[in-house]
């Protein structure tokens, strides 16, 4: 994913769409793991975060690349941060 972002600059627009895309399903994919474990402030964090890519992704992948890159690290470092805190994935999100 940190390759993505080094390269962001020479994607197409679409291209820079689904990279947005991919980096949002992945944060919520981490607020829901967070969610089933009980981190319900991660989880609102990461939920946030992915809601706001998705809104924005045509305007991130438009205009200044400068604010993208910083939008694509601080959405990497959100989820390297869960990954470093839950290194093992879960097996089933059910909840009682």
């Amino acid at each position: 994913m940190e390759e993505k972002i080094k390269i962001i600059k020479d994607l197409s627009i679409e291209e820079r769409e689904e990279v947005f895309a991919d980096i949002a399903r992945v944060l919520e994919g981490t607020a829901r793991e967070a969610f089933v474990e009980g981190n319900r402030h991660f989880a609102a964090l990461s939920a946030n975060m992915a809601q706001a890519i998705r809104v924005n992704a045509d305007e991130l992948a438009r205009d200044e690349m400068a604010n993208a890159e910083r939008v694509l690290l601080q959405a990497t470092a959100v989820i390297s941060q869960f990954n470093a805190a839950h290194p093992y994935r879960m097996m089933s999100h059910a909840i009682h």
